[in-house]
């Protein structure tokens, strides 16, 4: 190379970037992804794949390189290219489980598995994934747990099939945990465990396996049904007989098993978030995009349901709501750390936002260009219409013509923008979630349109208060949720921006982000509108997962709170004049709700929100302009 190609001195990389470099390249090679794009920030691990092509980003390593610190983000890399390279999304859908507590240990251990993988083939990626484990599990609380009430049993059976597959002991900070779960998993599934090895590079086979430990273990209703009807389908196709005709010898039973397995598989891409967060190094592994493999948002209906009539209301109740609230953001902090925190939310974010600023002025104009074209013409009184006046100069005789401006159907709405305050919206989603709504409250604000945004949690993890009361009760069956609702107003609909632009920074509080009850919140949030006197209501749901709460569905079946979410949906979709949206971050919303779109990457957030706004303003806009031109034709 020659010196005129030599970067000069004041331009030499950081001492971090060969070794950034040499990461990426070995991420790309090790997953077999050439057009992987790789980053590095300050923020959670994530891994999201769109089709062919995959985004992961990375922690941004230290300036000043430990041996240990160079194994952990090798480790980090490793986890995700090993989920590329071994795991088939579309295999891991069809199979999985529907019940959460289930779900999350099939998403565990089949990260398990791609990592045995990796390890049993490289002693170099097998210390990289033993040094992440390491870290991960000493900043957990899990060191010194001694219930089992407290340790989770998807990360315990995870590490017990990883030291079958690769002989690899624990992590000396989850000993404890393990060592909680080990006797009762290897009583009940210490045959299948032995099993596991053999077919740890046939990722179907693997899950059948899982499926049946787990009916060992009784997590799930339905045992392995699933698992073997997946596989009588596929002992049929390498047979040769076609799918459709195996599809016309089933009877209404085997019917109504098939819905149940659908409804399993369409659960089973839920937790992908969440789960990876527990077996892959903390990141996020996104592969609803695989689906859709474009680059915006696809928005999709959800097909009604044939041959099978609506379900009733689900029997939901709460076991107690004496715990539960309804805040103001306000009242959770003190208003100095209130304003340490809006301070921290504006730091964060200051490229974020002016990409959404952007996005939000698009949207001022074009709500601003259907106001200004809200006129009434050739009107005996108001306005002279100058536009006109050519009238009167051809024939005298005609009369003038007047316009009057029309009042505008935006002077006379409601947005309400509900917010997943859920733990696994930790990081960079609920940062973007905070700016999104904060800009877009601003830009609706000037536009004449009235802006609420509120958001939902528990006070409690596993459980709170009423949890309590209903161990003092005894455990009676059935208890319904056991959790303490917490519903958060960060800025009600008549109050300015100005006065609650603070009250958003609440989300960056550590220790605020917990469960997720979206039917209840969805509910308290629809009801809050109807109570409004604005004519047009719409509310906009953002969430990153379904409905999830340990303490309340290790004690009901599993789809008890996503039953109860459904049917809170139909009920607004249906028989409300309220117009529903949700937008999901990494995460089908578009199999719940009618009008829905999903978002791979909280980097689009912004995008989605003010894309979706528009439309519904532009439909309302053609609504009002169609009857306008049929009276000119019939005139």
């Amino acid at each position: 190379m020659t010196g005129s190609n030599q970067k000069p001195p004041s331009k030499i990389d950081a001492p971090q970037e060969p070794f950034k470099r040499a990461v990426a390249g070995c991420l790309r090679a090790l997953a077999h992804v050439p057009q992987l794009e790789v980053a590095y920030a300050a923020e959670k691990p994530s891994l999201v794949r769109t089709g062919a092509a995959a985004k992961a980003r990375l922690p941004e390593p230290p300036r000043k390189l430990a041996k240990r610190d160079v194994a952990i983000l090798r480790g980090q890399a490793d986890s995700m290219a090993l989920r590329l390279a071994c795991h088939d999304p579309d295999t891991h859908r069809r199979l999985a489980p529907s019940a959460s507590g289930a779900r999350a240990i099939f998403e565990a251990v089949e990260q398990a598995r791609v990592e045995a993988i990796g390890a049993r083939r490289m002693q170099g990626v097998a210390q990289n994934l033993d040094a992440m484990l390491e870290d991960r599990f000493q900043h957990s609380r899990y060191a010194d747990v001694r219930e089992r009430s407290d340790a989770p049993l998807e990360q315990a059976v995870a590490l017990i099939v990883r030291e079958r597959l690769t002989g690899l002991k624990p992590p000396k900070a989850a000993q404890k945990l393990v060592d909680l779960w080990r006797t009762h998993v290897e009583e009940r599934t210490g045959r299948d465990l032995d099993r596991l090895a053999s077919s740890i590079e046939d990722q179907r086979s693997f899950a059948l396996a899982i499926r049946r430990m787990l009916a060992a273990l009784d997590m799930e209703e339905l045992g392995s049904d699933t698992g073997q009807e997946s596989e009588t389908q596929d002992a049929s196709a390498e047979a040769g007989e076609d799918g459709e005709n195996l599809q016309g010898q089933r009877d209404e039973g085997a019917e109504a098993a098939e819905s149940q397995t659908t409804e399993a598989t369409e659960a089973a891409g839920e937790t992908t978030v969440d789960a990876s967060e527990a077996m892959a190094g903390e990141f996020e592994a996104d592969e609803e995009g695989e689906a859709a493999e474009g680059e915006q948002p696809a928005e999709s209906r959800r097909p009604p349901a044939k041959g099978r009539p609506e379900p009733r209301a689900p029997d939901y109740r709460a076991f107690s709501r004496k715990y539960d609230e309804i805040v103001p953001a306000e009242t959770l902090c003190d208003p100095e750390e209130l304003d340490r925190l809006r301070a921290y939310l504006d730091k964060q974010l200051q490229n974020l936002s002016s990409v959404v600023s952007r996005l939000a002025n698009r949207l001022q104009r074009r709500l601003m260009a259907q106001q200004s074209r809200s006129w009434e013409f050739d009107l005996e009184e108001g306005m002279l219409d100058p536009a006109r006046l050519s009238r009167i100069i051809v024939d005298p005789q005609q009369p003038l013509s007047f316009k009057r401006e029309k009042d505008t159907d935006f002077r006379d709405t409601v947005v309400t923008l509900l917010l997943d305050n859920s733990g696994s919206m930790r990081g960079r989603p609920i940062t973007v979630a905070a700016t999104c709504a904060d800009i877009l409250a601003r830009t609706l604000e000037r536009c004449g349109v009235k802006v609420e945004i509120l958001g939902f949690t528990t006070r409690a993890w596993k459980g709170g208060q009423a949890r309590e009361a209903w161990l003092q009760a005894g455990k009676p069956a059935s208890p319904g949720r056991l959790n303490d609702l917490r519903h958060i107003i960060y800025k009600s609909a008549d109050a300015p921006w100005r006065r609650a632009r603070k009250n958003l920074g609440l989300m960056m509080r550590e220790g605020l982000l917990k469960e997720n009850i979206d039917g209840e919140a969805l509910d308290w949030a629809h009801k809050r509108l109807l109570a409004r006197p604005e004519q047009r209501r719409i509310l906009m749901m953002i969430s990153d997962g379904a409905p999830v709460d340990d303490s309340t569905l290790s004690v009901n079946p599993g789809n008890y709170l996503e039953r109860h979410l459904r049917h809170v949906i139909e009920e607004i979709e249906t028989r409300s004049p309220v117009e529903l949206i949700a937008i999901g971050i990494g995460h089908d919303v578009t199999r719940y709700y009618r009008r829905a779109v999903t978002i791979v990457d909280a980097e689009e957030l912004g995008g989605a929100m003010t894309e979706k706004l528009a439309e519904l303003f532009d439909e309302k806009a053609e609504q009002a302009e169609k009857p306008k031109a049929e009276r000119r034709t019939l005139h």
